[in-house]
């Protein structure tokens, strides 16, 4: 792509890299305490033990070697895939490039044999909604929680492949 912009599948030489960035952009970004950047690494860790390559991938976005973002697809049941840590790096809005990561997820569950996929967000993560809605997803329920130190609005979307 001419915006020299690369997506390869992740390693686990990833996973302090992702942790990280999770927790410090969650913290700077909507006031999340030290409890978020564990949960990123509870799935992780769930999913370099025991994801199936045939129907499960983590993606990460490199440009010169920087790593910009990442987006995973998992398997919930025969027929759904969910959507998880799905992340740019501040440098890399605004680009196209979140667009193309869901692009690829949602093709990957496709190719995969998926009908749907599910997703867990929150309303504040507005950007990330929008190009949700873009793309064919629905919110299908919202409610207020107090998680990660701070009131949110948790919801769940899904989307027909």
């Amino acid at each position: 792509m001419s915006d020299g912009v690369s997506l390869r599948s992740y390693d686990p030489g990833d996973f302090d890299w992702l942790v990280d960035l999770h927790g410090r952009h969650y913290a700077e970004a909507e006031g999340f305490d030290e409890t978020f950047a564990p949960l990123v690494a509870t799935i992780l860790r769930d999913f370099e033990a025991g994801h199936d390559p045939s129907c499960e991938r983590g993606w990460i976005a490199v440009r010169d070697g920087a790593r910009l973002g990442s987006i995973f697809c998992v398997r919930l049941d025969d027929m759904t895939a969910k959507l998880r840590l799905f992340i740019l790096s501040p440098e890399a809005r605004g680009m196209g490039l979140g667009k193309r990561m869901l692009t690829t997820c949602m093709g990957f569950a496709r190719m995969c044999g998926y009908t749907g996929m599910q997703l867990w967000t929150h309303e504040s993560h507005t950007a990330a909604c929008a190009l949700y809605r873009a793309n064919g997803w629905r919110c299908t329920s919202s409610k207020p929680v107090h998680s990660f130190g701070v009131d949110l609005v948790e919801q769940a979307w899904e989307v027909t492949l």
